[in-house]
């Protein structure tokens, strides 16, 4: 177990020699991960929206789904 941990040890300082390259691809890759997480909840919650679009004949369902549509599209709007 030692054996393998010092390996993993060795293999892990020879690809990152520098600390500073370590924080810098960690703060990118958050970054990116941050932006792909919210533009995806953008695309889902879109998705959705226009799914409900469907039932606006539909009594209660019909109310909620024109709220939201009448909701993003003054949202847009005002932009």
């Amino acid at each position: 177990m030692a054996a393998r941990r010092s390996l993993l040890e060795e293999l892990f300082n020879d690809f990152y020699d520098d600390r500073r390259n370590i924080y810098k691809m960690n703060f990118f890759r958050g970054i990116f991960f941050g932006l792909g997480s919210v533009l995806g909840a953008t695309v889902v919650v879109g998705l959705v929206v226009w799914g409900l679009s469907f039932f606006v004949d539909i009594p209660g369902l019909g109310d909620a789904a024109k709220n939201a549509q009448h909701q993003l599209q003054s949202d847009t709007r005002k932009k």
